[in-house]
């Protein structure tokens, strides 16, 4: 016998807040239009930046690396002009890179809420809920950029105490914002891939661990490419942080200028995001296995 319309399949389970629509995601095509995929990142990029609400101190602790990063790191290396930074003040030439490097330590580990939450029974949730995958993954990749924004106002006020240079117009804050976003949503998304392959929260850990230096250090953020071994130029250039710095550079500094062009470093960045979304949404249902 054929089921009543509107009525899931016998020993299906409902979809989670009530709607009783169906099929489920799997089937939902129309989950992907750009309405329905909007509506449904913004719920849950919205229910991620929630829990900052109850947990304001994570941002307090994540505040300090970047400030001990330009107040004693930066200043020290400022006073030896060991590392040319083509006439730039070697603490203007940091503060860039170290915004660009909380984006990435915000969103490297994202991917352990993924790990809490199938423990927690969360992810079966959202895994028979209407959203599409995409929209999930895209959803928690967002609410890790607008982390990333508050550590951006923490970067501009300890940069501006120090002495930076920076740009302060409407139309470059607002390239930084959208180049954060980008940025951190890239390594979140990166970091949900992981998480649905390892499934425990200690691997994750560790290889998380494992990335974070050599992306760090492979990239411009503290130093320009020009001054590299010829190999690691080559890691850098693939390297997506290597791209938010170039940009960040542009944007923030008035004297700054981003070495492949703010269309490309944007470019990259894009493109790297939706291929990982991509993967990450195929992936995401392994993460409940």
């Amino acid at each position: 016998m054929r089921d009543a319309p509107g009525v899931p399949p016998a020993g299906s389970v409902e979809p989670v807040g009530g709607d009783r629509s169906w099929p489920a995601p799997d089937a939902g095509w129309h989950r992907f239009w750009p309405a329905h995929f909007l509506a449904d990142t913004g719920a849950i990029a919205q229910m991620e930046v929630e829990k900052l609400r109850h947990d304001p101190l994570e941002l307090a602790t994540r505040a300090v690396q970047p400030v001990l990063w330009l107040l004693l790191f930066g200043k020290v290396l400022a006073k030896t002009h060991a590392i040319p930074t083509g006439g730039v003040p070697y603490l203007d030439f940091l503060a860039p890179g170290i915004l660009a490097q909380s984006a990435l330590f915000v969103s490297i580990f994202y991917g352990i809420a993924v790990i809490w939450e199938r423990d927690l029974g969360v992810v079966h949730k959202f895994l028979v809920s209407p959203a599409s995958r995409a929209a999930l993954v895209s959803g928690k990749a967002i609410s890790a950029g607008v982390r990333t924004l508050a550590m951006a106002v923490v970067v501009y006020l300890v940069s501006a105490a120090s002495g930076v240079h920076l740009r302060i117009s409407l139309g470059s804050l607002l390239g930084v914002v959208v180049l954060l976003l980008l940025g951190s949503a890239v390594f979140a998304t990166f970091s949900l891939i992981i998480a649905t392959l390892v499934k425990t929260r200690e691997r994750f850990m560790g290889i998380g661990q494992i990335l974070t230096m050599p992306l760090f250090f492979a990239s411009n953020a503290i130093y320009p490419i020009a001054i590299m071994a010829g190999w690691l130029q080559a890691v850098a250039k693939v390297n997506p942080l290597t791209y938010q710095a170039d940009g960040l550079r542009d944007l923030m500094l008035p004297h700054g200028h981003s070495t492949f062009g703010l269309p490309v470093d944007f470019g990259v960045l894009a493109v790297v995001l939706v291929a990982f979304v991509a993967v990450a949404a195929r992936l995401y249902p392994r993460v409940a296995i």
